[in-house]
């Protein structure tokens, strides 16, 4: 069938502008704005149900903000940092078993193709632990649920004494008190800006010749809701709420006694997390974007006690 003539200008003109604007990773410069790659709401104990934090995209050429899923969490990765800018992961009883550690850190092959793959001796010898974001502990049902806790999508540079001391230690309340037996939490870990102290109190920005970027503060999220069924409607203003924004510095935190409790130090609401965040500019941090509005902006502002 031949077009109309107005109807051949119409569609040539069309064809002109879609290729004038069609993405290129030259321009890939700041990260993509907040789109979640589809409209769908996630179901049940999917970790990124209550909302696409950086509205990350499940396209590589958005390298700085780009979702992947790790089967067991769904992670925010920034290949020019080398790094994760966050992770989630859903938390409930049945994700606790007796697997053992398994301590098979690696590089992530399911990297898109042309990513910096993050080894292990990436880490070795620079003063910073790697550092899980999902922790081994909240994934011990089967062996390949532990293991890929050990991807190195899951790492940061970590500073050990943190890792060691106040990070355990909530990462143990989380999954012992809040949750325990009868709760289930949606948890978020991130980082933001680069520039943390390691063992020998030496301010670091970079690892791995520059391809793994040091955070300089790390930061955690916690959702915690009673067990049931349709999550996203069973979330009110009676939920739980945890967050912690942490500078990632060897020198201020200890491993025993009441250091180990210092998390408590550094609770904020999500609104003064996402402020922080977003100074930044590594990302943009923007939690609870499934609630409704006037939900979310009350479990915005709670902050923990």
């Amino acid at each position: 069938m031949t077009l109309p003539k107005f109807s051949r200008l119409v569609l040539l003109a069309s064809l002109f502008l879609a290729s004038c604007s069609k993405y290129s990773p030259e321009d890939d410069t700041t990260p993509p704005p907040n789109n979640t790659g589809g409209t769908e709401i996630p179901g049940d104990n999917d970790p990124i149900l209550p909302g696409n934090p950086s509205g990350a995209v499940v396209n590589p050429i958005y390298s700085l903000n780009f979702l992947k899923n790790n089967t067991y969490y769904k992670l925010a990765y920034n290949d020019p940092r080398g790094i994760s800018n966050w992770v989630a992961w859903h938390l409930q009883s049945e994700d606790i078993g007796t697997t053992p550690r398994q301590d098979d850190f690696r590089g992530d092959v399911g990297l898109p193709t042309g990513y910096y793959q993050v080894q292990t001796t990436s880490y070795n010898a620079v003063g910073f632990d790697r550092g899980h974001n999902c922790p081994s502990a909240d994934r011990t049902t089967t062996v390949a649920a532990n293991s890929s806790t050990f991807l190195m999508t899951n790492m940061i540079p970590q500073a050990p004494n943190m890792n060691q001391g106040p990070w355990e230690d909530l990462e143990d309340f989380i999954r012992n008190t809040l949750v325990a037996g009868n709760k289930e939490a949606y948890i978020v870990m991130g980082n933001m800006g680069s520039g943390g102290y390691s063992s020998t109190g030496t301010l670091v920005t970079t690892i791995d010749a520059g391809k793994v970027t040091v955070p300089k503060k790390i930061w955690k999220v916690v959702l915690v809701i009673p067990k049931g069924n349709g999550d996203l409607a069973r979330i009110d203003t009676s939920a739980t709420v945890l967050a912690v924004n942490m500078p990632n510095d060897n020198r201020i935190y200890t491993t025993s006694g009441s250091g180990r409790t210092a998390w408590r130090n550094y609770l904020t609401s999500v609104t003064a997390l996402e402020a922080d965040v977003n100074t930044y500019g590594d990302y943009g941090l923007d939690m609870f974007k499934n609630i409704p509005a006037n939900i979310r902006t009350y479990l915005k502002s709670k902050i923990f006690n």
